[in-house]
């Protein structure tokens, strides 16, 4: 997709979970919008030592990983403080990407379970906005993405946790982006739409799925609008608009029932 890699430039960028999939293909598409610097924050560190490398042989200084795990505050709060030194000063951008599927039956999750899925799902962009907020106030505005998934607005069977900790998520950044408007910082949620990364474990994507360089393309667009929520594919689209179609409600229920029964199988089914 073509979208306005003008905005970008000369911006500094924090991405979390950038060291793979969807994270990692947004990091390079802000640096090949010459974004002025990049901060791209993994968990994995052989990963993030083998992609900044790579871009830093590309790029040079204007990339840098940091390790961190998401799920802690302070942790969050050190990766914003060691950004924005790195910056020099000014965070423009945040991107809360760092996220895990959680797939399983209800039955047979624990509290412990419920937790971790919050954990990383949602106080992870959480802990990140509470840090990035004073920094984008101060300095006159900012931007800040989190990445949700279609399944916040059409939650399937075995994925419960998923959907839960996504529509949070969603409701909090659509709230925060009310709040935060006149003080001309923008906060928008981005689904990813059904793209082939990591997430997907084992199983075999649908061979209608989209690379994450399409995914970070469409997602990049909305950043650019300013779209209040982003559409990472038409899937999600379609799937956001009809999902609470009081008109469409029996076709709707036939196939999510549809999809459970097939995951029953142990078939994929989206």
């Amino acid at each position: 997709m073509e979208y306005n890699r003008e905005y970008f430039a000369g911006k500094t960028a924090v991405v979390t979970g950038a060291a793979s999939g969807i994270g990692l293909a947004l990091v390079e598409e802000l640096l090949q919008c010459n974004a002025a610097k990049v901060v791209m924050a993994d968990i994995n560190p052989n990963n993030l030592e083998q992609h900044e490398k790579r871009l830093r042989e590309q790029y040079g200084d204007r990339v840098k990983g940091i390790l961190c795990n998401v799920t802690g505050e302070e942790a969050v709060q050190s990766l914003i403080s060691d950004a924005v030194s790195f910056f020099k000063g000014r965070l423009d951008l945040l991107i809360n990407n760092a996220g895990a599927g959680f797939a399983g039956y209800f039955a047979d999750m624990t509290n412990a379970d419920w937790k971790a899925a919050f954990d990383l799902n949602f106080y992870s962009a959480l802990y990140g906005m509470r840090a990035a907020l004073p920094i984008m106030g101060k300095q006159g505005g900012g931007q800040i993405i989190n990445i949700i998934s279609g399944i916040a607005f059409m939650p399937m069977a075995q994925q419960s946790r998923y959907a839960a900790t996504k529509a949070a998520l969603n409701a909090l950044s659509i709230a925060l982006r009310a709040e935060y408007w006149d003080a001309n910082i923008r906060i928008s949620s981005a689904t990813p739409g059904t793209t082939v990364t990591a997430i997907w474990g084992g199983l075999e994507p649908p061979k209608s799925a989209q690379t994450p360089q399409q995914s970070a393309s469409r997602i990049l667009n909305g950043v650019a609008n300013n779209d209040r929520v982003i559409f990472g594919d038409d899937n999600d689209v379609r799937g956001a608009t009809e999902s609470y179609d009081i008109q469409k409600q029996e076709v709707i229920d036939a196939y999510l029932l549809h999809v459970a029964r097939e995951r029953r199988k142990g078939v994929t089914a989206i």
